[in-house]
């Protein structure tokens, strides 16, 4: 078991490593770096400045060997201030391990480079104030979709072709076909527009809002409501039909059938012996749309003004602040492989003849 998790923590830094140099060499070909940095203000000096600061002024695989080393917890790095290094700017900490000649190794926190357009401002800072809003908005829509789902997939399978049935099979194929997009500004429009003296919602809002005096911000639970609901159409849908089938095929069972011919209710039989069995497929759907999410939150923060990754991700696209972009897709990867890694975990718990890989 210890062991299938280190092949895969192993597999995982594979996976990363090919997403690193992908984003690095995919977004470093749209121009220069620092000329984007400097926008309409550079001269001569300053572009050379900014160059010789962040090694810009060497050839691009020198510069990939340096995003390298960046964001490698355990890296190298020169004495020298002269050169582009980590530690000359200052403002890191940071364990020094062993120094080698004129490098010293150190262990630090994946460093991901400075916004191009927040005069500077880290890029891990700028995640760490939006991601939780992300996470918290995938986990409410995840949380919906799960309660949801499983009660009508269970319901549509224990009361199979009857109307219910029918009805939530209509539901769960819109919701699976409808995009997202549309959703989102179809349930603003109707529900924090034209319902919202019933409903008090608002078509946009973020879970924090500063007030009007800007003087201190407060929760707004109601704002999450609508984009959570959004975003977890589409995995609910899922659900609902894997839980279906899933519990029908269960229940067709030579063991199901013996529990049944033992006298136990068919509540106690689906309670006890089919749901867990059933929820085996839901699991590895439930740890994809999760994943997904934080990547594909994207448009729905956008339609609801919420200041999550997603939204930042489309600002930085707007400005070309690659830093941004680089370090929120690097993220959101790490984030895809360890619950990919959690999943196989829970998976394997849930059905003990499944042993990782």
């Amino acid at each position: 078991m210890i062991g299938s998790i280190l092949n895969k923590i192993f597999y995982g830094f594979l996976t990363l490593f090919g997403v690193v140099t992908v984003i690095f060499f995919l977004f470093n070909l749209l121009g220069d770096p620092s000329r984007m940095m400097l926008d309409q203000r550079q001269d001569k000096a300053q572009l050379l400045s900014i160059q010789q600061k962040y090694g810009f002024d060497k050839p691009l695989f020198t510069q990939y060997l340096y995003y390298l080393n960046d964001v490698s917890p355990i890296s190298i790095h020169s004495n020298s201030i002269t050169n582009y290094t980590y530690l000359s700017t200052g403002k890191f900490t940071y364990q020094e391990l062993f120094v080698i000649g004129n490098q010293t190794v150190v262990l630090k926190f994946p460093y991901l480079r400075d916004s191009f357009q927040k005069s500077g401002k880290k890029v891990s800072k700028v995640i760490s104030e939006t991601l939780p809003n992300t996470v918290i908005l995938a986990l409410s829509a995840i949380m919906i979709a799960i309660v949801v789902g499983i009660i009508l997939g269970v319901l549509s399978a224990v009361y199979k072709d009857s109307y219910f049935d029918r009805i939530t099979a209509i539901i769960s194929t819109l919701g699976m076909s409808v995009p997202s997009f549309f959703s989102a500004i179809l349930f603003a429009w109707l529900f924090g527009f034209v319902l919202h003296s019933y409903t008090g919602l608002e078509m946009t809002g973020s879970l924090y809002e500063v007030d009007d005096f800007g003087e201190g911000s407060t929760l707004q639970l109601k704002n999450l409501i609508l984009p959570a609901i959004v975003l977890g159409i589409r995995p609910l849908a899922v659900i609902i039909q894997l839980m279906r089938n899933s519990l029908l095929e269960i229940l067709n069972e030579d063991y199901v059938r013996t529990a049944k011919a033992k006298g136990l209710s068919s509540y106690m039989v689906i309670r006890k012996h089919a749901i867990k069995n059933a929820l085996n497929p839901v699991v590895t759907a439930i740890s994809g749309w999760f994943a997904s999410m934080l990547a594909g939150a994207v448009f729905i923060e956008y339609i609801f003004n919420w200041n999550g990754l997603g939204k930042e991700i489309v600002n930085a696209l707007n400005t070309l602040d690659l830093p941004i972009i680089m370090g929120s897709v690097l993220v959101i990867a790490t984030l895809f492989i360890l619950i990919n890694i959690l999943v196989d975990v829970i998976y394997s718990w849930l059905d003990p003849r499944i042993r990782m890989d």
